[in-house]
């Protein structure tokens, strides 16, 4: 609020030198090599799709061409494509974790489609192998893993582009924007080529101080998280209800701690209700949630959205507040 308030004070609440400083201050948590601070992750998406054809001398976007997005991907992926004339092609995820399956982005990959779009849905991210197989520029989107490591890499280092949205379900939030971003030189060209824009598709100075801090504090967050994730997944050890499998050497930001229930979602919400706990459903309002694929056509994806939940896990959560949803986790119907 502080940050907040100084900009109001300051009679600059568009796009200005907090923008600049958010900007600084996310490269050198980030290490790109250029980034455009935006509104809306829709405009992130749709300016990565325009740079992405042009650093590939495609020119103008090329109408009918397919873009591969997981069906737990959000809402806005397939109407922003649709509307760019580009046909969206639905992967669905592995039966042990929401990521698109490597087998099923291969096969869609040998189409020879314009890209794929990878979600790093909850915040998980897939080996490096799964994304130099597809021989296809990979956009990322990174809203969720930000601060997830596997190996030597960074959620967000892999692709053409990096999409971090700056939402209210993202990891980082400025009450709406996103940063769209490029590790690579020649890519990062591309983008500068689009940075030209009107002050009405820039994050605002109002936004950008949010987002400031939150990458300030970071570290503090992410232990915090890291502390509430270790007792849920000890209680958690001790129901029938499943976590996600993780790939070797993830080292996961704790985005959220989602379980996949043996029992049904109804009961579980009601259960936790009567406790006065707030339990979600995880893919509520993805391309799967709401309907947008039909079950058949990725069921696996289809099945996680029906059993998987998300119990309360944030930096602000007090010990009273964390013990109670422990006891709530242990004691699962």
């Amino acid at each position: 609020m502080d940050a907040v308030l100084t900009a109001m004070a300051e009679d600059q609440v568009g796009p200005g030198e907090h923008t600049r400083f958010l900007i600084h201050t996310a490269k050198e948590a980030l290490g790109f090599e250029y980034c455009l601070a935006l509104r809306s992750p829709v405009f992130a998406l749709e300016l990565a799709l325009r740079a992405l054809c042009s650093a590939e001398g495609e020119g103008e976007i090329p109408k009918g061409r397919g873009v591969i997005i997981s069906a737990l991907s959000p809402l806005y992926y397939e109407q922003l494509i649709r509307g760019l004339g580009l046909t969206p092609l639905y992967c669905d995820s592995a039966a042990d974790t929401p990521l698109m399956a490597p087998e099923k982005m291969k096969a869609l990959a040998a189409a020879k489609p314009l890209c794929a779009v990878f979600h790093h849905t909850l915040g998980y991210m897939p080996e490096e192998e799964v994304f130099s197989s597809l021989k296809i520029p990979i956009i990322e989107d990174c809203s969720q893993s930000v601060g997830t490591r596997l190996g030597e890499k960074n959620a967000g280092s892999l692709g053409a582009f990096t999409i971090l949205g700056l939402e209210e379900r993202d990891m980082i939030t400025a009450g709406g924007g996103a940063l769209l971003y490029s590790v690579s030189r020649r890519y990062a060209g591309a983008l500068r080529a689009l940075g030209d824009l009107p002050p009405e598709y820039m994050l605002p100075d109002m936004n950008a101080a949010m987002a400031a801090v939150q990458f300030r504090e970071g570290a503090k967050n992410n232990a915090r998280r890291k502390e509430l994730a270790q007792g849920y997944v000890q209680a958690s050890l001790q129901t029938r209800h499943k976590r996600f499998r993780e790939a070797e050497g993830l080292v996961y930001n704790n985005y959220a701690f989602p379980l996949v229930l043996e029992s049904g979602v109804k009961d579980v919400k009601a259960y936790a209700k009567r406790r006065e706990i707030v339990v979600e459903e995880a893919f509520e309002a993805t391309l799967t949630g709401t309907g947008v694929i039909p079950s058949a056509q990725c069921p696996c994806a289809y099945s996680l959205s029906l059993r998987t939940v998300l119990f309360p896990l944030y930096p602000r959560l007090r010990a009273a507040a964390a013990d109670r949803v422990l006891k709530l986790i242990m004691t699962l119907p």
